[in-house]
């Protein structure tokens, strides 16, 4: 029996109760339940009982035509209408006394089963190709980001990747007479960063990587990629191979320590785009847990591009993993040393049978913005990693060679 769900008005448009519906919703599969029963309200009936019936207004609101606070949450949280109780709480006067009777089916119900055995555990990705535009303040590119993140909300996706260097599209509204400057500047808006897209995770549940931010500490520049869990924590991955350019041009400096997060779908790693070229860090990663790689990434050219996206393919076959990169598209006119981009962003996997042709699961138009989304499986990898047509995992010749490095002042080996 599970209590009925009451949001209180200040909070609402936060998910909430897709929330808790996908809780008892895996409560029912770990149980081996049947299905979930409901008989709801439907509080905005009393407002129009005196132009149609209960039927009437229940069909209008299955159509669209009326929007009930109750029924319509249910109905977008997957459960079947199956027909109108008359006279089931009298004293609901919004309802006039009527409820509906609504179910939700279990399709991994197995009769007779004690035990259900899990054989997959999907997780739904999305990737940003983001299109650099000048922009005139703050508010412009946080709306353009948020249009992303509830369109990859509308489709229940667990988590959704932005390009690296993603703010310095706010070059393009402060006025600078050098880039290391610049780059400066825009840390001054790391706060209104953190706290807006911490709020857009926790409002449309959803795990962000919010690409990279260039933020200053104890006057040292870094270039930063954020995690923000729809739980409202946050996490930070600094970009520990610096490329040439951005030292050059900006003076960024290195970060020193590779981070594997726990999430609500198991372990992920970042690695911001030239991180990916060093496979020893994705092998660092899957030592750590680390089942999902996300890679933000800008490239001005091809040839970059092709970098990138081909490290990370091995990194997927070397370690038995998935990874998805996002890049920027577009121009920033006369903004030093981030005019141009070419991406075409992706998820891949490795290359066997039980994974998808090509290996790449799927793949953005070059150079458009768009966002995908595709189903992965994690406990796919754990099988293919013991029984996978090769298993490079296993078969490290770790007589021969090893990873070594250093963290909280020990020294490890993979």
């Amino acid at each position: 029996y599970g209590i009925e769900i009451m949001v209180d008005p200040e909070f609402r448009g936060y998910k909430l109760s897709r929330r808790l519906y996908d809780a008892r919703k895996e409560l029912c599969r770990e149980l081996n339940l049947a299905r979930i029963i409901i008989a709801g309200r439907i509080p905005g009936y009393g407002q129009v009982a005196s132009q149609m019936s209960a039927r009437e207004y229940v069909e209008g609101v299955m159509s669209k035509a009326y929007f009930d606070p109750v029924l319509t949450a249910q109905v977008a949280n997957g459960f079947a209408l199956k027909g109108l109780i008359p006279n089931y709480l009298p004293s609901d006067t919004d309802s006039r006394g009527y409820a509906t009777f609504l179910e939700w089916t279990n399709l991994d119900y197995e009769a007779g089963a004690k035990r259900v055995f899990r054989r997959v555990e999907p997780v739904r990705l999305s990737v940003v190709q983001y299109q650099m535009r000048p922009i005139v303040d703050f508010d412009e590119f946080a709306t353009q980001c948020e249009f992303f993140v509830d369109v990859a909300s509308d489709y229940k996706c667990d988590f959704v990747v932005f390009p690296e260097l993603i703010t310095t599209q706010l070059m393009s509204c402060v006025k600078s007479s050098r880039p290391g400057l610049a780059a400066r500047q825009i840390s001054e808006f790391t706060p209104q960063y953190l706290d807006w897209f911490t709020e857009l995770a926790v409002k449309y549940d959803i795990n962000i990587i919010g690409g990279t931010h260039f933020t200053v500490e104890d006057d040292v520049l870094y270039n930063i990629a954020y995690l923000f869990r729809r739980d409202g924590t946050i996490g930070k991955q600094y970009k520990l191979h610096v490329t040439p350019s951005e030292r050059r041009w900006w003076g960024v400096e290195p970060g020193d320590r590779l981070e594997v997060f726990d999430t609500d779908c198991g372990k992920i790693a970042i690695l911001i785009c030239y991180d990916i070229e060093f496979p020893e860090l994705a092998r660092i990663a899957a030592d750590k847990g680390a089942q999902v790689l996300f890679v933000p990434f800008n490239t001005d050219t091809r040839q970059g591009y092709l970098r990138v996206r081909h490290c990370a393919q091995a990194r997927c076959i070397e370690n038995h993993m998935y990874v998805a990169i996002s890049g920027c598209t577009g121009n920033l006119p006369f903004v030093d040393n981030v005019d141009i981009h070419y991406a075409q962003s992706g998820i891949f996997t490795p290359a066997d049978f039980s994974f998808s042709r090509d290996a790449v699961a799927e793949e953005c138009t070059a150079n458009i913005e768009t966002i995908v989304i595709h189903d992965i499986d994690v406990e796919l990898l754990t099988r293919h990693r013991k029984s996978g047509t090769v298993q490079n995992w296993n078969d490290r010749r770790r007589d021969m060679y090893r990873v070594v490095y250093d963290e909280d002042g020990q020294r490890h080996e993979i």
